[in-house]
């Protein structure tokens, strides 16, 4: 009798089976995602979790030490005091050693830990220079499947780390008063990614003004994310609660923005095939994703991690029969 992986020996990953199987399952299937990511069963139940979004899926993204995890904080609070099921993925730096999330950003959230609707986990950057992985992409996936809100916090925003525009529905993007960060964000262009701006510390007093003003200055010059949606400038303070939920009303505004001009939909597609032709070019580079045309691939396979699969296993066979043919 052949030997058996012990992948192979395992129940099938099912959305129903992770649902009843509560926060374990979920952990479960996350570490699945990451150890078995070339099976195919994986790539069926992340093209079923695709399928089968429901959550409104936030990007919270900033230089480190601008508060996010504190504002992670006060969303997670006012979501689940709303009966919502919440679920993290805070993205870290990583370790040059393992690789693994350097920081740990579950240490620094305050969440329930017998709070069965609440799942936090902590994801490596990788090679990612500060921006979504692709395990951690794979998680906000089946996340989105599972929970009524997700949570993305980015350990920080530039010219190459603007993945969480592409993986989120709604970005936040966080500033600091007195840190020079929206001249430097509108240098790297980032100001076209967010669709709200916070300036923190909003009781620091005239630092905060400033970093308003500026902001908005910053933004007169950019070209708007969405005809529909201009970006507005919140003042926030978790010291002194100011803010806090103004910004919780305006997230839902845009939430309900996307939602009356029915634009999820075309907005997962285009991050579908934005994930896809990542993950193609990292392998193949611009030569192989020219032999691919990516829509057809993912019509053709059911969904983009199991055409990501099929891709990848066309073209490695053309360039082995290439090299033979040498």
């Amino acid at each position: 009798m052949p030997n058996e992986s012990p992948s192979s020996t395992r129940p099938a990953l099912t959305l129903s089976s992770i649902r009843e199987g509560g926060k374990r399952a979920v952990a479960r299937a996350l570490s699945a995602l990451e150890t078995d990511e070339a099976s195919p069963a994986i790539a069926r139940l992340l093209d079923d979790a695709a399928r089968s979004a429901q959550a409104h899926v936030v990007g919270l993204t900033g230089p480190p030490g601008v508060g996010k995890s504190t504002l992670t904080n006060c969303l997670i609070r006012h979501w689940r005091a709303n009966g919502e099921r919440v679920g993290v993925v805070a993205v870290d730096p990583s370790s040059r050693f393992s690789m693994g999330a350097l920081l740990g950003d579950r240490t620094r959230l305050d969440t329930d830990p017998t709070d069965k609707d609440i799942f936090v986990r902590s994801m490596a950057a990788r090679d990612r220079l500060g921006g979504l992985s692709h395990e951690a992409v794979a998680a906000i996936v089946l996340m989105r499947a599972l929970f009524d809100r997700v949570l993305v916090e980015s350990v920080g925003i530039g010219q190459s780390e603007a993945d969480i525009a592409f993986a989120t529905d709604t970005v936040v993007l966080c500033i600091q008063p007195g840190s020079g960060d929206s001249l430097q964000f509108m240098k790297a262009g980032v100001m076209e990614l967010p669709d709200i701006i916070v300036v923190t510390k909003a009781d620091m007093g005239k630092p905060a003004m400033r970093a308003k003003a500026d902001v908005e200055g910053a933004l007169s010059l950019t070209t708007q994310k969405e005809k529909d949606w201009s970006a507005p400038v919140l003042m926030v303070s978790a010291r002194d609660d100011t803010g806090l939920q103004q910004l919780i009303a305006v997230i839902d505004q845009h939430r309900s923005n996307l939602l009356e001009r029915d634009q999820l939909p075309a907005i997962r597609r285009e991050q579908a095939a934005i994930w896809l032709l990542d993950r193609v070019r990292k392998k193949f580079g611009d030569i192989g994703l020219a032999q691919i045309d990516l829509q057809k691939e993912i019509l053709r396979a059911g969904g983009p991690f199991a055409a990501e699969q099929a891709i990848s296993e066309d073209l490695t066979k053309r360039l082995m029969n290439s090299m033979k043919a040498k």
